[in-house]
């Protein structure tokens, strides 16, 4: 799921720039574009949206995961803490969305996490 997230959200970029630009088109249609101030507005919207660094936190929780179930010893708690800290990366990430595709795809993640907290329930 993370590397479909991944995907997606490497074009974001490119998409809202045409976005942007069909909308101003619409709206404004005999506005002459500053092409400088366009590009502004694009990037500041792009840095608004982007989610580097919530997959790169949310890949770690999931290796820390990973790891802890490997591992010797109880790991109930330390499970519950590290999917809480999973479902706050998709939780920024379904806020941060700046398409309804990578929106659907962190309610997606939140979903499967709940059914891994249901489960972490029964391990000591």
């Amino acid at each position: 799921m993370v590397a479909g997230l991944e995907a997606h959200a490497d074009a974001v970029g490119a998409r809202l720039r045409e976005r942007l630009r069909r909308r101003l088109e619409k709206l404004a249609p005999e506005l002459e574009l500053d092409p400088a101030r366009f590009e502004q507005e694009v990037v500041y919207h792009a840095d608004k949206s982007d989610v580097s660094e919530e997959i790169v936190r949310l890949r770690a929780h999931l290796e820390a995961l990973r790891a802890a179930l490997a591992g010797a010893g109880p790991v109930g708690r330390r499970l519950e803490f590290l999917l809480q800290e999973v479902g706050r990366e998709a939780n920024t990430l379904g806020a941060k969305a700046a398409e309804a595709a990578l929106a659907a795809e962190a309610v997606e993640i939140k979903t499967e996490l709940e059914r891994i907290r249901e489960q972490a329930q029964n391990v000591e």
